[in-house]
């Protein structure tokens, strides 16, 4: 195994280790501060971040606006004072010298005003903002006015292209490094194309060569590229270091960080860890983002899953096909489907599906009483977690805050779901985000018996290869 050397990132010498920001509450004060304690790069999540009461008790995020516009307010604030206590908790673990980044999703709801709220109320602590979810043009114009240096994460040297020519190039000197997040391998959202088979998973080898030929081109041979998605032994990953085609390579790890003492996600969570069995995380498409997103299947969503499947076309009125007539909710309005979908639609009721919901691509969805009346609360309670959000409809873009499009009642409320399992919430019923290598808590001996390590002795463990 070859030696890990530190490498040159954001302007100073670090171990070539970076943990993954893992959104709302799971990446924290605790985790980074410990990890960047330990040599390498720690990274708190700043997507709706814990804050604390005077007893150091965690806040929970309840939401009392009236309307969208108002709740979008206060998670706003909410945001903002939770991503300060991180980073002030960061930088108090970690040490003056300490390298501590901000993880954000440009696609989050109010995500300049976040970054920005908390950059000013924690001068001099973060380092570096680390940015993905979609194409942060304004990251580079954000890291210049307050000093830091930049990380966007990016699935292709095509994406990379497209920000550095808008916009990066401008701001060349901050760019600390470039994170190559692996769509198949990643946990959490995945950037696929639409010309990329989510079941078709390619090798990272190659597109990473192709992202740092393009960084060569524009001059940035000696920048670092961050590998996020896969990475479990650094002794597999021994053909990356020190290779002179990549240049030079760091690891991201954003899975097994999850199994550490600091780590805050609950017990069972981390039990539920050591038992996963390959085939166990699924990449799937029923974000509210419009991403794929990858996640421990449950049941959660098996249900999603299931709703999907109970679905058909429909029209306003009878044509091709479409000859028999359905009729649709408490007043019984009539539409037209096929007499095969009218004959499942029959079956589905019979089973206790008999409320449906419409989608914005002209389908209907059958699900119980109970489940259609919470998936309408949900949306109903929208705080605008997101810039966009197809579940609820949101969009922070005025006028109306609406995307003009119907709300998609195939998704799911992420800001609920993500802040109950991150508190203790039912491990079942909730969206558990993880790596595709999660199942390799099973088998790696490092947790036998069920030893759980300390940040310090993680890292310990990384830099021997296994």
């Amino acid at each position: 195994m070859k030696a890990i050397n530190a490498i040159r990132m954001g302007g100073v010498d670090v171990l070539p280790l970076v943990e993954g920001g893992k959104g709302v509450a799971v990446s924290n004060g605790a985790t980074a501060g410990a990890w960047a304690a330990a040599g390498g790069v720690g990274t708190f999540s700043a997507v709706n971040a814990d804050s604390y009461d005077a007893q150091g008790e965690i806040i929970r995020q309840t939401y009392s606006g009236k309307t969208r516009r108002e709740r979008h307010e206060e998670l706003v604030e909410y945001g903002i004072k939770g991503g300060i206590a991180q980073a002030i908790e960061a930088r108090e673990r970690g040490g003056p010298n300490a390298r501590i980044h901000a993880n954000i999703l440009w696609e989050m709801g109010g995500a300049e005003r976040v970054i920005r709220g908390i950059l000013d109320g924690a001068k001099g602590m973060v380092n570096g903002i680390t940015c993905g979810a979609g194409m942060p043009y304004r990251l580079a114009d954000i890291a210049r006015e307050y000093g830091v240096h930049y990380y966007p994460i990016v699935s292709s040297g095509r994406a990379f292209s497209a920000l550095w020519k808008r916009s990066y190039s401008k701001a060349r000197e901050l760019l600390g490094g470039v994170v190559y997040e692996d769509p198949w391998l990643a946990g959490g959202h995945n950037g696929l194309s639409n010309s990329e088979d989510p079941r078709k998973p390619e090798s990272p080898f190659p597109r990473v060569l192709a992202l740092r030929n393009q960084m060569r081109e524009f001059g940035l041979g000696d920048t670092p590229i961050i590998m996020a998605g896969g990475v479990w032994w650094l002794e597999e990953w021994e053909d990356w270091i020190d290779n002179a085609d990549l240049g030079p390579i760091a690891f991201q790890f954003g899975t097994r960080p999850l199994l550490t003492q600091e780590s805050p996600i609950s017990d069972a969570w981390k039990k539920r860890l050591i038992t996963l069995q390959p085939g166990d995380v699924s990449l799937q498409n029923f974000s509210p983002t419009g991403f794929y997103s990858s996640a421990v299947h449950n049941e959660f969503l098996g249900e999603l899953e299931a709703r999907s499947e109970r679905q058909i076309a429909y029209s306003s009125e009878a044509m091709g096909d479409h000859t028999a007539e359905y009729l649709v909710g408490p007043r019984r309005r009539p539409v037209w489907v096929t007499p095969h979908d009218n004959a499942r639609a029959q079956s589905w009721e019979k089973a206790g599906f008999t409320e449906t919901l419409r989608t914005p691509d002209n389908t209907l969805v059958f699900e119980t009483p109970e489940a259609a009346r919470e998936i309408i609360d949900d949306q109903v309670a929208c705080m605008g977690c997101l810039s966009h959000c197809r579940f609820s409809n949101w969009t922070q873009n005025g006028p109306d805050y609406t995307n003009g499009k119907r709300a998609d009642p195939r998704s799911f409320c992420i800001q609920k779901t993500l802040q109950d399992v991150a508190h203790d919430g039912s491990l079942e019923r909730n969206l558990m985000f993880a790596g595709h290598n999660a199942y390799r808590f099973t088998s790696d001996p490092f947790y036998s018996n069920g030893f759980v390590p300390s940040v310090k002795q993680l890292v310990e463990r990384i830099l021997t290869g296994r």
